[in-house]
């Protein structure tokens, strides 16, 4: 029987006419597919996603400036589109506050009341020095006013839940079609005693209460995140009941 031959290969990776007979005669695998062209098409879906929403991040008054760098048809098109938007969300916004719960009425105005629209309830610290339930409640009533599609609701946590540790209030619960969407003990997992507008905003994102071009994150992306909630200086941020890092709920 005769020796295999040995092939003198010096680059298999390299495109010469000695490789291309090689890779014909299978004595070396075929090149990998040049990954350019994918990056290419990418970069091109990238730059047209981006020109196609480029009007997302604007007021309906930035809109107006726009008049000299747009096609007015198309500027006039999206100017109904954004309008449509905002009425629909006016006529959807019945709540506008933050509705105290009392237990015997949680099943019909929390879970029954999901079916209509995301509802929201902040279980309440018992003591008043839980800096992280007091800002919330503050952060609560202004999210309420923003966010009036949104059902915005509040009860003690030992009031709602027989027994409900205290360490692990504030609690949110998000429900919707008569289900627990998110639950989150405490506001360690947002960004603690700093949690601000811009953080439950995301929260709502991600659970689907919100739309990432809802036209009313545009103030709270333009200030960083920040809210015109100031009163949250005077909120102490020692004393927090933040003593245990057991989250459970018993």
């Amino acid at each position: 029987m005769d020796a295999p031959v040995n092939v003198p290969i010096d680059n298999p990776n390299a495109d010469t006419e000695w490789n291309d007979i090689l890779r014909k005669h299978g004595v070396i695998p075929e090149k990998p597919p040049s990954p350019t062209p994918l990056i290419e098409e990418a970069l091109a879906e990238a730059r047209k996603r981006a020109h196609d929403n480029r009007l997302e991040d604007k007021r309906l008054d930035e809109l107006d400036e726009l008049e000299d760098e747009e096609d007015a048809n198309f500027l006039e098109q999206y100017r109904k589109q954004r309008m449509a938007e905002l009425s629909t969300i006016a006529r959807a916004s019945v709540f506008n506050q933050v509705y105290p719960l009392q237990k015997p009425d949680y099943s019909r105005d929390v879970t029954e009341a999901s079916n209509q629209a995301y509802v929201v309830v902040h279980l309440t610290s018992s003591l008043g020095t839980n800096t992280e339930s007091r800002l919330l409640t503050e952060l609560w009533r202004e999210m309420a006013r923003k966010y009036g599609d949104i059902k915005f609701c509040e009860i003690r946590g030992d009031m709602c839940i027989e027994g409900y540790p205290d360490r692990n209030t504030p609690t949110i619960l998000v429900y919707h079609n008569e289900e627990i969407k998110r639950q989150i003990v405490t506001l360690k997992e947002l960004a603690g005693a700093r949690t601000g507008i811009k953080d439950l905003e995301n929260m709502l994102i991600d659970v689907g209460a919100l739309k990432a071009n809802d036209t009313r994150l545009l103030d709270s992306r333009s200030n960083n995140g920040s809210s015109v909630f100031t009163s949250r200086k005077s909120v102490p941020t020692s004393g927090s009941t933040d003593d245990d890092d057991d989250d459970d709920w018993d």
